[in-house]
């Protein structure tokens, strides 16, 4: 499975899953650890097996495009800055 393509192309939905147990929303702070636990989390809920191996890469992975597209801001190698609003943004 293309973990990369399918959380990108559904990241609102993604983010929202990931909101139900975190403080996800604009200007926040994501943690490494918590984007790949949720990672786990959302592809068990959808009946995908993935190993912690697998969503340790579909989260480096996930992380580095949505920094490339400035839809997150680095803070270090562990901490990321949400730059985007659930509420506002708009799929491509």
């Amino acid at each position: 499975m293309d973990y990369l393509n399918d959380l990108y192309q559904n990241r609102l939905i993604f983010f929202a899953f990931m909101k139900e147990n975190y403080p996800v929303f604009y200007k926040s702070n994501i943690f490494f650890r918590d984007l790949q636990y949720a990672i786990k989390r959302y592809y068990e809920k959808k009946n995908v097996v993935i190993t912690y191996g697998q969503a340790e890469k579909a989260a480096v992975d996930f992380l580095n495009r949505l920094v490339s597209e400035d839809l997150l801001i680095k803070i270090d190698n562990k901490s990321f800055k949400m730059n985007f609003s659930l509420e506002t943004e708009v799929l491509d």
